[in-house]
């Protein structure tokens, strides 16, 4: 049945992510694209972007469309889909939120421990491991559209790297006087990346 596969799938995707919802996408994208194949490569891409720019974590919005989208094209209606988003969201967080309820006081003992800062050592790396492997695994046709010099992806790679160096703009600003560059909010970025799409794409 398609719950229990769901809560299945996201329970072991909670209980082995460690840095974060950015380290999560790259597991949830090899479970529900790779191996139960709920999604498709663009459609994981879309709910990716749908989940970075909705308010909460990354990796449980995530989880609630995958949960969702992943129980509506197995045939069930509107409601039992919910049912799929609500449960794909609670079994993403209960083994994370049980086990640190149980250890948190065992760290916070031995916060200074040269043997557990080594296992948290080796855990940053890990998890920088798995952002990285989140971001490149998002340098696709799906994303960019197909490689090569045509306007697509020439566009896709120019709103790319605009965005990336805005967002490399010191908090203070760049430059000085009149030829200051103000640091820009995130939400003004997605704004305008938007309103970019949708005019390069959409018209």
């Amino acid at each position: 049945m398609i719950y229990f596969r769901i809560f299945w799938v996201f329970l072991k995707i909670g209980l082995f992510t460690f840095g974060g919802g950015y380290a999560m996408v790259s597991l949830i994208e090899n479970e529900v694209v790779e191996r139960q194949q709920w999604l498709t490569a663009e459609e994981f891409t879309d709910i990716l972007a749908v989940s970075q720019m909705t308010p909460g974590p990354i990796g449980i919005n995530t989880a609630t469309y995958v949960g969702y989208t992943a129980t509506a094209q197995a045939g069930y209606g509107t409601w039992a889909s919910v049912g799929g988003a609500v449960l794909a969201s609670f079994a993403v967080i209960l083994l994370p939120v049980t086990l640190m309820l149980l250890v948190v006081r065992f760290l916070m003992r031995h916060r200074g421990n040269r043997d557990v800062e080594s296992v948290f050592a080796a855990l940053r790396i890990t998890a920088i491991g798995l952002i990285a492997a989140a971001a490149l695994s998002l340098f696709n046709v799906e994303s960019f559209g197909n490689f090569g010099w045509n306007s697509r992806f020439v566009a896709s790679c120019a709103i790319f790297a605009v965005v990336f160096l805005l967002s490399l703009v010191p908090r203070k600003g760049l430059g000085k006087g009149k030829l200051r560059l103000p640091k820009l909010s995130p939400i003004v970025l997605i704004l305008a990346s938007g309103l970019a799409g949708f005019l390069i794409y959409g018209l």
